[in-house]
């Protein structure tokens, strides 16, 4: 059946790196975009960055632009999310989800057209 398994979170102080996985299973990648989404405690999901599995187009969020970039590897059928210089702000549950074809900006930040979402993965940033 179709899974989304995210992995690599954990705690981490300001300043440091993390590497994130999505890894997919049950479809075919390739015609799909995955999108990694974050949520904090009482603050609504936001979207943090997507890619085409197709083109390697990719879109990310303002807040972690700079600083977050989303990656694929097809044959692992596994996209990642590198985090670096990493801020309290982005303590949070990360989770990827997938969307049918191309990006499609704004609304891909909000979740739109988004499914099958994975069972998310924490990442705390602390001293």
């Amino acid at each position: 059946q179709v899974q989304l398994v995210e992995s690599g979170g954990g705690l981490v102080q300001p300043g440091g790196s993390l590497r994130l996985s999505c890894a997919a299973s049950g479809f075919n990648l390739d015609l799909w975009t995955i999108g990694w989404f974050r949520q904090a405690p009482g603050k609504e999901r936001e979207g943090v960055s997507c890619i085409n599995m197709s083109d390697g187009s990719t879109d990310t969020a303002d807040s972690v632009k700079g600083r977050f970039t989303i990656s694929r590897d097809n044959a692992k059928k596994t996209v990642y999310l590198q985090m670096n210089s990493l801020k309290p702000d982005d303590t949070a549950v990360y989770y990827c989800a997938r969307s049918w074809g191309i990006i499609r900006a704004p609304a891909w930040k909000r979740g739109d057209g988004f499914g099958s979402w994975g069972q998310g993965t924490q990442v705390t940033v602390s001293s």
